[in-house]
């Protein structure tokens, strides 16, 4: 890595805080190179059982590498920070756990999978014995310090950033986060080796590694939300042998999403002979959810794209 300047993964926190000192102060325009740990903070390893999953301790999850000061950053501004490179770690996890999840009254029980890829990325990530991933690297958690004092959940995503679980925050793309405090205080963790749109189960592949990106400053305008720029094709990783394609149709757009994740489930389950819950958490970092029609009232239409890439 040639960046200006690097941030070890000891220097994390596990919330939101604009009190926090910040660990780096850069110029807009210069390139950090800075080392993730996995959601988990760490509890969960390349050998993890089932048996560490349920000892999780949700008080050290999602912590965030950061904060880091811009110079020049003042509120009504916004910092925009382009992903250049990821170094992957070639493991990662993907689990249920019980409670969290878009299908959290399905599967109440837990159920964890550990990957072990390749760091060139250049071959899908298997799902043994059935199913393989191919692999987009990601930064899940992203953000800058809110102006409300105090320290505040790394979980929900806010106007400042957060937990966006976007995938699309991958190499090449810019976003665009506005300014509450000076500096901004910019930090970032929960890196991601795959995901799908929605990550249904509650987690992706999850992952440690060490992300590049180049920090810039646009003063005196901002959006009211995050934006992203990204620097070309979004899903062309995996879009060659095309999709199964399921829908949940109704006046509620949670309740049609569990629909078409339970009717592609049981699709996968019925064709492939894997287990419920698998099928879900392979669904949770290979499908993506879409709102296909929001204007015909009072039904709208969710459709749930599950790759033929991914069925081994």
């Amino acid at each position: 890595m040639s960046c200006n300047h690097t941030i070890h993964k000891h220097h994390h926190h596990l919330g939101w805080d604009n009190a926090i000192d910040p660990v780096l102060s850069v110029a807009p325009g210069e390139t950090i190179a800075v080392e993730t740990i996995d959601a988990s903070g760490g509890q969960l390893h390349a050998q993890a059982t089932l048996d560490d999953l349920k000892a999780l301790d949700f008080d050290k999850v999602n912590p965030v590498t950061g904060p880091i000061y811009v110079e020049g950053a003042e509120p009504g501004d916004t910092v925009a920070i382009t992903f250049q490179a990821f170094h992957a770690s070639g493991w990662g996890w993907t689990a249920n756990i019980p409670g969290f999840g878009l299908l959290a009254d399905d599967f109440p029980d837990p159920a964890l999978h550990v990957w072990s890829y390749d760091t060139g990325l250049a071959r899908p990530a298997v799902f043994a014995p059935f199913g393989q991933v191919a692999l987009k690297p990601f930064v899940g958690t992203i953000g800058l310090a809110l102006a409300e004092a105090g320290q505040h959940s790394v979980v929900p995503p806010r106007r400042v950033g957060g937990n966006l679980d976007i995938r699309d925050n991958c190499l090449g793309t810019t976003l665009y986060l506005p300014v509450e405090v000076a500096g901004g205080l910019l930090s970032l963790g929960d890196t991601h080796a795959a995901q799908g749109d929605g990550e249904i189960c509650g987690t992706a592949i999850e992952s440690p590694m060490d992300v590049e990106i180049k920090v810039d400053l646009i003063k005196g305008t901002q959006s009211p939300f995050p934006r992203l720029e990204t620097s070309g094709p979004v899903t062309n990783h995996i879009d060659q042998q095309g999709y199964r394609i399921t829908t949940g149709i109704g006046p509620d757009l949670m309740q049609s999403s569990r629909d078409a994740v339970r009717q592609m489930i049981d699709w996968i389950c019925a064709t492939c002979g894997i287990a419920p819950v698998e099928a879900y958490m392979l669904c949770s970092v290979a499908g993506d959810l879409r709102i296909s029609e929001i204007v015909d009232m009072p039904n709208w239409v969710v459709s749930f794209y599950f790759p033929k890439s991914a069925l081994g």
